[in-house]
């Protein structure tokens, strides 16, 4: 059975981080939301909270797992944050998946901020754990462990 997953990550600092574990995907049993282009996201934020709120609302409709990509800056962003809470609040199953160690177009790493919200949720590295081949299991554990 597809999943619908919703990626959660600080658009400015790792979209291309995060698009490469979006590729990675592309071909295994899910569908995600949560990847706009720069155009998209610009117009987007230029919006109130109000208004924000409600378009990433409709982003994670029908998502049963939120996954949030976090590179060096994704502690900072209310609106990952505002996406976990949101997760939270409505039962989604949720990972924390540490991107830092992606290159970037430049071929740059990174360093994590953190963790989002420590113990909240299962938290993966994904370099040294092997994200390509193991994502797809820790999109279903997650999901499992919501019920969903």
């Amino acid at each position: 059975m597809a999943r619908r997953v919703f990626f959660s990550f600080q658009f400015s600092e790792d979209n291309w981080r995060a698009s490469v574990v979006r590729k990675s995907g592309v071909t295994q049993d899910r569908e995600d939301s949560g990847f706009f282009d720069s155009a998209e996201w610009e117009e987007v934020k230029k919006k109130t909270d109000a208004e924000i709120k409600k378009w990433i609302n409709g982003q994670m409709k029908g998502c049963s797992v939120t996954v949030v990509l976090v590179g060096s800056k994704t502690c900072e962003s209310k609106w990952v944050k505002y996406e976990i809470e949101r997760s939270i609040e409505v039962g989604k199953g949720l990972l924390e998946i540490d991107i830092s160690k992606i290159k970037d177009k430049d071929g740059n790493t990174s360093k994590k901020c953190g963790q989002m919200f420590p113990d909240l949720f299962k938290n993966y590295e994904w370099k040294d754990d092997d994200g390509y081949e193991n994502m797809g299991d820790w999109i279903r554990k997650a999901a499992e462990d919501a019920g969903r």
